[in-house]
């Protein structure tokens, strides 16, 4: 695992991007086209701007899978993740290989069924954030490292549902779903390659959780240092509570 610290969520952005869009187009000249899990989130913003208007991606060869999603939610919702990726990513790019989450579907079947396309092969990268409780996709703590079902039907701590409201996708905690669909754990840890977006000061505390602490169910993202092919990104804010060493071996 590689961390990198960059002065504000801007550059941060285009730095993962950067990074991603070689990986990109690295896959597509290798094998033909290249299979990615995609983030969602305030968090992702700055990134994913920077990442759509990236050029040379042979956008048509990229298939999509997605990360996580509320159950219950309607896909009109403004905190949908599927009208998120939709809008901030597959309309922009004109990805037309996508497998999105229905949480407002049978989720079941739903789930079977994207868990059948996204093992039917390797994915080259997956684009993750790390949440205010230390959460890796919607595995909130203390998280099941041991799973090996793609994707898991969680509940949702209180943490991660004022995170939400926070970053005013709800109007307040009664409005936040309560259970959603996730990736787990180990089936992230089986992409090729993955990318962490993790800016801003709310952050800094999941940060050195992970970073510094133990590698831990408690501090789910943590078990990103298990891969041997991921880099973190943070800015200045998000690292702000790293020890000094720390800090200055990654800066």
């Amino acid at each position: 695992m590689v961390i990198k610290i960059y002065e504000d969520k801007i550059s941060l952005g285009q730095a993962a991007a950067e990074q991603a869009a070689i990986s990109l187009r690295s896959a597509i000249q290798n094998n033909g086209r290249a299979r990615i899990i995609a983030a969602t989130g305030a968090s992702q913003f700055e990134f994913l701007d920077a990442l759509t208007a990236m050029p040379g991606i042979d956008w048509p060869r990229v298939e999509m899978f997605h990360l996580d999603e509320y159950i219950g939610l309607p896909i009109s919702h403004p905190a949908s993740f599927r009208k998120y990726l939709l809008e901030r990513l597959i309309r922009k790019t004109g990805i037309t290989q996508y497998h999105l989450l229905d949480g407002d579907g049978d989720v079941p079947k739903v789930v079977r069924k994207v868990a059948a396309e996204l093992t039917a092969a390797p994915i080259d990268i997956a684009f993750v954030g790390i949440g205010e409780n230390g959460h890796l996709a919607f595995n909130d703590p203390p998280a099941d490292f041991q799973t090996e079902e793609p994707y898991v039907i969680v509940d949702l701590d209180e943490a991660c549902r004022r995170q939400q409201v926070g970053e005013a996708w709800f109007a307040d905690l009664s409005e936040v779903p309560k259970r959603a669909i996730s990736m787990s754990v180990r089936q992230i840890l089986k992409a090729k390659e993955i990318i962490a977006v993790v800016p801003d000061a709310r952050k800094a505390q999941a940060v050195r959780s992970c970073f510094e602490g133990e590698i831990s169910p408690l501090a789910p993202a943590s078990t990103l240092r298990r891969h041997a092919n991921t880099t973190v990104f943070l800015d200045q804010h998000s690292a702000a509570l790293l020890s000094p060493e720390k800090r200055q071996a990654f800066a």
